[in-house]
């Protein structure tokens, strides 16, 4: 068995949740997605950018010591929880440097003209119940993105 984190860095929108999909099916890997762990554990409760970051950082503490526990038993693990910012990756360097494990950092990276007709897109074929997420939402979201330098000590693969 491999032993390794995968994860992503990419704006809204760029293809981060199908990449992690596929890299997870080719690699036979355990895959867990902020999207829908949010949805499931927090529904109706996340309106608004702050309550974005509340419930992320309460998902992140609980699932920190279960991931690096799934990595120190061998086992191959993608995360689809953004890597957009240093504050967010340096929460990945900390479970693969505990867990002492091998990680690539997938950086999708696309316009914003891309990204947001992907968007487009993406919100014709949501459920009737999941929320849209317009341009002005990407816009203040993709304010705060930093793009990954080589200097922060990761592996990072384009994608």
């Amino acid at each position: 068995m491999n032993n390794r984190l995968h994860f992503m860095c990419g704006k809204m929108a760029a293809g981060k949740s199908t990449l992690s999909t596929k890299i997870s099916n080719e690699n036979n890997a355990i895959f867990l997605s902020e999207d829908e762990l949010l949805k499931k554990l927090y529904p109706d409760e996340i309106k608004n950018i702050e309550d974005y970051v509340k419930y992320s950082k309460r998902l992140k503490d609980m699932m920190y010591e279960y991931i690096i526990e799934l990595l120190k038993k061998g086992n191959e693990v993608v995360l689809d929880f953004p890597a957009n910012t240093i504050s967010q990756r340096q929460w990945f360097k900390d479970i693969f440097e505990t867990a002492n494990v091998e990680h690539i950092m997938y950086y999708v990276k696309r316009s914003d003209d891309v990204c947001k007709e992907q968007l487009k897109k993406r919100n014709k074929n949501l459920p009737k119940d999941a929320p849209l997420i317009d341009e002005a939402t990407f816009d203040a979201i993709t304010k705060y993105f930093q793009e990954p330098k080589e200097e922060e000590g990761f592996n990072i693969r384009y994608e």
